[in-house]
């Protein structure tokens, strides 16, 4: 897909206007007078990506047209029905652990925004939440006691560089149960559910109430069987996704996300009992914690129920953490400007934050409220302003000035670290491609791309603002389903407000 005028013409107009402001002691490079990126051009794309990280039997109406079906016996193995879902990245495993956190954000960002998109774009984003829903909800309810939790060998899988149209490697199946538990896959999962019936209730309320009763029941399995899944689950499948902040954070989520969507003080009086106090400055598919204070701000600030006062002081904590200038920031940027948390897929940190920035900022306009990170006072404006910010370098308003979502912009990552994107497509290319005959004839290859993986945002750059834009370089290279998630939000909110 080749990139859209307007946004050719904003990076064109960043790169004569660019000019070097100073922002909180860091150097920056912004569009003295060239306005913003097109967001809502950016919005449709980041949701676009989604079809092509799909598994399973393709629809109709698929626009990704490099892609076909792919994993059509999946969960054979348990003599059950896990086709669909989502590829986290660039490889063919289906990772159950990133995939739900990234059905709750995307759902999220529907609920918090989707009176901001139009039309073909807030259908296309239901369909993004209910293609890893359907997954989700098979997983949670095919077998009693049971939540499939991944399918693949990721180690094998690992070994291969194949399409997932072609793959040959295990597709073996994992699970969590009362005697294997793992709260935090199964919390995770109940998030997921709750948010994904809150995301599409107005348009499908039979199909919204199936998965709030699933999510009730996966929660309840979560608080009564605890563990951490990475601990239990064989196959290494847990190792690439090992739930480092432990389980009390996905357990304060779950129950946030179904405080909201059932309204049962049972979930109010259970993550008040939780004490999940740490202070955190960064939310990811690990840490929970960032997100669940925000998300429980919404009925401190919106709805004014002081019970929920303590975790919107911590929500605030969080934000003092990583604003620029806060006495108490505890985060890195980078010369550019951009918040720098990790050497590994650092975007999916900037994403994430921003879209809590973009939305308790959100709270805050609605009850008029304000904050102090002690000298340095906040307000909507100081929230909006770093998110915006943080969105723009994303979308080419940095020193490479190279957009990090691929199909957007001027200029973007052309050798980005994907299986099916940097493979000829199966019409392209009808005859099998091999394990290692993927390696030696296309990762090893020093040319572009022959898919462009359109929105995709890959991992960015390191902490000098380099991106040398290599296949092998999986850290700055290979686009997440979870990264995108947040990013939804956050563009949804600045498509339908250029001005603040």
């Amino acid at each position: 897909m080749s990139p859209s005028s307007s946004s050719s013409s904003w990076r064109a107009l960043v790169l004569v206007a660019a000019a070097v402001l100073s922002f909180s002691g860091h150097v920056v490079v912004a569009a003295a007078a060239a306005g913003h990126p097109d967001y809502a051009d950016a919005l449709a794309k980041a949701i676009l990506f989604f079809q092509g990280q799909r598994s399973g039997r393709l629809p109709p109406d698929q626009a990704v047209k490099w892609r076909s079906n792919s994993g059509l016996s999946d969960g054979s193995a348990a003599n059950v029905d896990l086709t669909g879902g989502y590829y986290d990245g660039g490889d063919n495993v289906k990772f159950g652990f990133p995939m739900a956190f990234t059905t709750t954000m995307l759902s999220w960002g529907v609920v918090e925004y989707g009176g901001r998109m139009r039309g073909r774009v807030l259908r296309d984003a239901r369909d993004a939440v209910r293609w890893a829903a359907d997954y989700l909800l098979r997983a949670a309810t095919a077998t009693p006691g049971v939540l499939y939790v991944g399918v693949g060998d990721p180690d094998a899988d690992h070994r291969c560089w194949e399409r997932p149209e072609d793959m040959d490697t295990p597709r073996a199946v994992y699970s969590v149960s009362a005697s294997s538990p793992g709260s935090d896959v199964a919390a995770e999962t109940a998030a997921a559910l709750a948010a994904a019936s809150l995301a599409l209730r107005a348009a499908d309320p039979g199909y919204s109430r199936r998965l709030l009763a699933a999510a009730r029941d996966v929660m309840a399995f979560a608080v009564r069987h605890q563990g951490k899944y990475s601990d239990h689950v064989g196959g290494d499948v847990g190792a690439y996704y090992a739930s480092y902040s432990g389980y009390q954070d996905e357990l304060l989520w779950g129950s946030a996300w179904l405080l909201w969507a059932t309204r049962n003080a049972s979930y109010l009086d259970y993550l008040a009992s939780l004490g999940a106090n740490d202070g955190v400055d960064m939310f990811s598919w690990d840490n929970k914690l960032a997100g669940a204070r925000v998300l429980l701000s919404r009925r401190a600030l919106v709805n004014g129920d002081r019970r929920l006062d303590a975790f919107r002081r911590q929500a605030e904590d969080f934000i003092c953490r990583i604003l620029p200038g806060s006495p108490s920031s505890t985060t890195q940027y980078t010369p550019g400007g951009m918040m720098y948390k990790s050497g590994h897929a650092n975007l999916q940190y900037v994403t994430s934050a921003s879209f809590l920035l973009t939305t308790f900022a959100k709270y805050m306009a609605v009850s008029n409220h304000t904050f102090s990170c002690q000298s340095l006072p906040v307000t909507t404006k100081t929230l909006r302003a770093l998110a915006r910010k943080q969105v723009d370098y994303i979308l080419g308003a940095n020193p490479q000035g190279m957009s990090y979502m691929v199909g957007y912009g001027a200029r973007f990552p052309q050798r980005i670290h994907h299986r099916g994107a940097s493979m000829p497509s199966v019409a392209a290319h009808p005859a099998h491609i091999g394990c290692q005959e993927g390696f030696s004839g296309y990762f090893n290859a020093g040319g572009a791309n022959p898919n462009v993986h359109t929105g995709a945002v890959v991992g960015g750059p390191d902490q000098h603002d380099a991106f040398p834009d290599e296949r092998g370089d999986y850290d700055r290279s290979e686009p997440t389903t979870y990264t995108n998630a947040a990013l939804v939000g956050c563009l949804a909110y600045f498509a339908g407000n250029n001005r603040s």
